[in-house]
């Protein structure tokens, strides 16, 4: 029931992404293409990317949460971490190409932005770091990596939208002959972008190669054990993250002289105590040691 319930919050949160930033693309393209902002309308392109990446998160939420079948006995969790990289693959890509077009605008004589522009990108900023806190937060009460991509992309979106607020303000503040600043701030918004995008790669990474990240949920799964009857204290506790599920392998030690079924019976109440106490867990495995003392 957890599951399900933290799948649709991740949908939902999704959703809102994609309505967003189709509502932001367009308005976006129609004034940077009106109010003659080259790093507004590299702020589109950034948007436009962010709807087919969060479509992307869609999927890769949806596949990771398909039950556990033969060929797959630990689900598919595994999925979300490689649907977050090709979110991070759409956002260099934007990045690659806002750089692109920005030195190509810096070499070329234009005209000055519209100060209207400014009054758009102010609420822009305003609604895409409200949109960040948001998904982030979700992404929070999900465990869910792709949708903290998703949020970062708001981030940065937001980033870049500051970067051309900036750029566009020194255009109009210092008049002819600083027309490119506008597009400085486009080549500069790229630079942030390519830096969020590390940062939502590696945490991704470190799920894929089962890095240790997870320190205070081994706290909790240790202060759980002990209250259970019979166990002892705890060993090893190893975690794996797999979609938004956290896989557990834990020693659990129990008095030497027990019989074998007491000792099952222990494990057992024990994995399901901790299942109970903590619904993000997916597969625990319970190994008892006997207490040599």
């Amino acid at each position: 029931m957890a599951s399900t319930s933290s799948e649709q919050t991740a949908i939902k949160a999704t959703y809102f992404s994609i309505l967003g930033n189709t509502v932001l693309a367009i308005l976006k393209w129609a004034t940077g293409f009106f109010g003659n902002s080259y790093a507004l309308i590299a702020d589109a392109i950034e948007s436009t990317a962010d709807i087919f990446s969060s479509f992307l998160v869609l999927f890769g939420i949806k596949y990771s949460n398909r039950p556990a079948d033969e060929n797959h006995p630990y689900g598919h969790g595994r999925a979300e971490p490689l649907i977050t990289f090709l979110v991070v693959g759409f956002l260099i890509t934007s990045a690659t190409v806002i750089a692109y077009e920005s030195i190509i605008n810096i070499q070329t004589p234009h005209d000055l932005p519209k100060a209207w522009t400014l009054f758009v990108l102010g609420g822009i900023i305003l609604w895409k770091e409200a949109s960040y806190q948001y998904v982030i937060r979700k992404s929070r009460e999900t465990n869910s990596s792709s949708l903290k991509a998703d949020a970062w992309h708001h981030r940065s979106d937001a980033i870049t939208s500051i970067t051309a607020f900036v750029g566009i303000s020194i255009a109009l503040y210092f008049g002819k002959g600083y027309e490119s600043a506008d597009d400085w701030a486009a080549l500069l918004a790229s630079v942030f972008i390519l830096y969020n995008s590390y940062l939502i790669f590696r945490p991704a990474l470190g799920e894929i190669m089962d890095e240790h990240l997870y320190d205070d949920l081994v706290k909790e799964i240790r202060d759980i054990s002990v209250t259970v009857e019979g166990v002892l204290y705890t060993e090893k506790c190893y975690i794996r993250k797999a979609g938004l599920k956290y896989h557990v392998d834990l020693h659990a030690t129990v008095k030497a002289d027990l019989s074998v079924k007491v000792g099952h019976d222990i494990a057992h109440k024990l994995k399901n105590t901790l299942r109970k106490e903590l619904p993000q867990l997916g597969h625990v495995l319970i190994h008892i040691e006997p207490d040599d003392l």
